[in-house]
């Protein structure tokens, strides 16, 4: 069975890397992603694409959600989303760190929900930095927020592997 880091799904497709400007991968995660809307914004966006060209995920990297995180150094997969195409993650999780080192960047950091396997992370080499409790949501009567749907819900912080 071909490696995750082969770039070959199951079926023998051979995906590659390609760029993604921010545009597209936003309209690509709210056609594809099972849970999330697109984040606000990007630092930078990366795609997996088959050998006719289509795409077949993409990954949107950006700045730490969480503030305590946001250091200069560090920056976040905010959302990825695939159309099933096996190994397609796993693919985008390698490349968004080689494209984060490359700017200088010195971690990458992404959550899994509970219940979510992580094996796209696990097959890109990431590791499991913290669990971390569910959380009420964003609203205060100081700052009123709508749920997104995605309170209430555990999630896995993960790291990508800090050996170049």
């Amino acid at each position: 069975m071909p490696r995750a880091d082969d770039n070959v799904t199951p079926t023998g497709t051979r995906l590659h890397v390609v760029p993604v400007r921010q545009k597209a991968a936003k309209e690509f995660v709210a056609d594809w992603h099972r849970h999330h809307q697109p984040p606000p914004g990007a630092v930078f966006c990366v795609g997996a694409a088959d050998p006719e060209g289509t795409l077949r995920a993409v990954a949107m990297v950006g700045r730490p959600v969480a503030r305590h995180l946001d250091n200069g150094q560090t920056l976040e997969v905010t959302r990825t989303a695939t159309d099933g195409t096996a190994n397609a993650n796993s693919l985008l999780y390698g490349a968004a760190w080689r494209a984060a080192k490359a700017l200088g960047y010195t971690r990458l950091i992404t959550y899994t929900q509970d219940g979510e396997s992580g094996a796209s992370l696990r097959g890109a080499g990431w590791r499991i930095l913290a669990q971390r409790a569910p959380r009420p949501g964003w609203d205060s009567p100081s700052r009123p927020r709508q749920s997104r749907g995605v309170d209430h819900i555990a999630r896995t912080l993960w790291e990508a592997p800090t050996a170049s």
